[in-house]
């Protein structure tokens, strides 16, 4: 990804966080000699470096996904930046964005036991928390035939790498401009850049 030195994200914890804020994925491998991509939820596992998921069997991709590295991408917030926002003409439309690339060398799951515990780790995260649905009342032999078809797999992360485009190329008064206009458009995913970019300009107000 290509990054400039002021886009870049450095911290690491910073980066796992918008993994898990963000943890609905595009996995990309090759693929008989192309390009192929699965868009599906992952969980990090913080401590160990690795990210764990499924996919349905008949979904191609896992037939080759453990001889190679892939490359998971986690898109976070994004929002257009309209030139008519700033106090110039001299100016062109630009799209400020969070997103993470995970490089790491995959591995199919087998065992039943740690295919389940990482679904179970999924539900937990996206279930309410006063949601009745508990994996383990699934009556068994549907359960069975659901872990027949498909197959769990981790990615050992070998690297990842942060951008967060959040207009710090551009001196802090048209940054503030930029923020008013999108917390004035009342979306989420303006709402969520205005955010960023106020916390991005306090952080280095602060230094």
């Amino acid at each position: 990804m290509y990054i400039p030195p002021y886009f870049e994200i450095k911290d690491r914890s910073l980066m796992h966080d918008i993994i898990e804020q963000n943890g609905f994925a595009t996995l990309i491998s090759q693929h008989q000699n192309r390009p192929f991509a699965t868009h599906l939820p992952l969980i990090l596992d913080r401590t160990n470096e690795c990210l764990y998921g499924h996919v349905a069997r008949p979904n191609p991709q896992w037939r080759e996904l453990g001889q190679q590295e892939v490359l998971v991408i986690f898109q976070g917030p994004h929002s257009y930046i309209s030139p008519s926002w700033y106090e110039t003409s001299k100016s062109v439309p630009t799209w400020n964005y969070v997103a993470v690339h995970v490089y790491g060398q995959a591995h199919l799951i087998d065992d039943e036991q740690e295919v389940m515990a990482s679904m179970q780790s999924l539900i937990a995260k996206y279930e309410e928390p006063d949601s009745p649905y508990e994996l383990g009342s699934v009556d068994p032999a549907y359960l069975a035939g659901l872990n027949q078809g498909i197959q769990g797999f981790k990615i050992n992360i070998t690297s990842m790498e942060g951008k967060a485009k959040l207009s710090q190329n551009h001196p802090a008064e048209r940054q503030e401009l930029v923020i008013q206009r999108l917390e004035a458009l009342n979306r989420e995913n303006e709402r969520k850049i205005a955010a960023l970019m106020k916390g991005n300009l306090e952080s280095h107000s602060t230094r």
